[in-house]
């Protein structure tokens, strides 16, 4: 909640963009009732969503959760159809040919075959799968190295030992073990959940303390929470609790015995 109190303190809103973005979100929720599934649309649209929200003075990123809800998350064909249909035309394919190039009714085989791949994908799915990429190895470093920035100086030692390093620091190491290993242990003992084949407590354990490794999102919020005489404090928490939780998770999980083999067919 503080968070969102401090962030909407540096924004001003602006009502004539605001009223454009409710027409952008209507547009795209009717191509979404009208069964548009193909991804272009919604790439067009999302894109004019976040430029409307942006210039509303709300966070862009709320254009992502916007977005992300209207975009059909079903697919057209179901996976047991998608074996069936696929694997009559993969048999059709199997019948010996002459040529060594592919034959036209093989490429016409081919084309349903890709046409079958993409109706038992949804397009939140494609999406997702498409980006992916963009998002691990472009977007992603992009963000860190652009927030990430630390002038230590010669006060590195004094600021790690700051309230407010050390309270992003234990709550990020602390809440994530707590959190992680705390609700794993109650939905075990409730039933609502059991550990897989396998896995051992102390590999959750080892697990809890690597999701303390908290950095694009930890700087996100650090962002919108902070000014600026505390931001640097506040970053140099996220980064020592990271490093921390990194080196520990490692060292629990690497010291645990190798998982037995699971026989073929048996998984």
């Amino acid at each position: 909640m503080g968070a969102a109190a401090a962030s909407t303190s540096h924004f001003a809103f602006h009502p004539v963009v605001l009223g454009g973005q409710h027409h952008v979100d209507d547009v795209r929720g009717c191509g979404a009732g009208l069964g548009q599934r193909r991804p272009l649309p919604y790439a067009v649209l999302g894109i004019a969503l976040w430029v409307a929200v942006l210039k509303s003075g709300v966070h862009a990123t709320i254009a992502g959760v916007v977005l992300a809800m209207t975009i059909p998350a079903t697919a057209r064909l179901d996976l047991q159809g998608f074996i069936a249909r696929a694997q009559g035309i993969l048999d059709e394919m199997r019948e010996p040919v002459e040529a060594d190039d592919l034959p036209e009714e093989h490429t016409v085989s081919a084309h349903e075959l890709e046409q079958l791949c993409e109706r038992v994908e949804s397009p939140l799915q494609r999406l997702e799968h498409m980006l992916q990429p963009w998002v691990a190895f472009f977007i992603m470093p992009i963000f860190a190295l652009a927030n990430a920035g630390v002038a230590l100086g010669g006060s590195g030692a004094g600021a790690l030992l700051n309230p407010v390093a050390l309270g992003v620091a234990l709550g990020l190491v602390g809440g994530k073990l707590v959190g992680v290993l705390g609700f794993s242990w109650l939905a075990v003992k409730t039933g609502v959940a059991q550990l897989p084949s396998g896995v051992t407590w102390r590999h959750i354990f080892g697990a809890s303390w690597l999701c303390g490794i908290g950095f694009t999102m930890s700087l996100f919020i650090a962002n919108l929470a902070f000014d600026a005489a505390l931001l640097d404090t506040a970053k140099i928490g996220i980064l020592a609790a990271s490093l921390v939780a990194g080196i520990v998770g490692f060292a629990v999980l690497r010291a645990l015995p190798p998982s037995p083999t699971v026989p073929e067919g048996n998984s």
